[in-house]
């Protein structure tokens, strides 16, 4: 759970700046085991992006542990695949026409494409179809985000990065860790 500062910082440099803002030590969703997982695995998410991008754009990826004991870990990248972008000139909200979704899960030790599975229902589709909004206004890949994010946080790697947006800008949340401290940044996709 985050903190009242954490949520503050956060909505000040998002919501009222519109800037990337980093909150404090937010832990990401797979807690201690996935910070141990993650010691032992030297392949970063982003490059596990730029491999994923052959089925299609990523539209977000992250690292999870797959299992109960949380010994197994897991790089998903989640893509789309072609789809018309309609912007109404009205409300500014936008659709994605027939557009494909798919789980790609990447091998975290050689970065290859270990297995496509499509995204046909459920919150998995429902999340995709959300990303897919916010990254159709971007003008930045979600590599080069995280790429930048990491970069800027000395000695921290990136657990995960998901797009959103905020004031009607499209950004991307960066989870980092380093040992067991947590952060999370905002890069600007626009």
């Amino acid at each position: 759970m985050k903190s009242a500062s954490a949520v503050a910082g956060m909505l000040f440099g998002v919501t009222v700046l519109g800037v990337p803002s980093v909150t404090s030590a937010e832990q990401g969703a797979g807690g201690p085991p996935l910070a141990q997982a993650l010691q032992l695995t030297p392949f970063p998410l982003e490059r596990g992006i730029a491999a994923s991008s052959r089925e299609g754009t990523p539209i977000s990826a992250k690292y999870e542990t797959d299992d109960d004991d949380g010994d197994e870990i897991q790089l998903s990248v989640y893509t789309m695949k072609a789809g018309a972008v309609i912007v109404d000139p009205a409300t500014g909200d936008v659709t994605m026409g027939n557009a494909a979704f798919a789980e790609v899960i990447v091998d975290y030790k050689t970065g290859a494409v270990e297995k496509v599975v499509p995204i046909t229902g459920g919150e998995d589709l429902a999340d995709a179809r959300t990303q897919s909004k916010a990254m159709a206004l971007t003008r930045r890949s979600l590599e080069t985000a995280t790429t930048e994010a990491v970069k800027a946080n000395g000695g921290f790697r990136a657990v995960s990065a998901t797009p959103a947006l905020a004031d009607g800008h499209p950004v991307a949340k960066v989870v980092l860790i380093k040992g067991e401290d947590w952060k999370t940044v905002y890069e600007k996709l626009d």
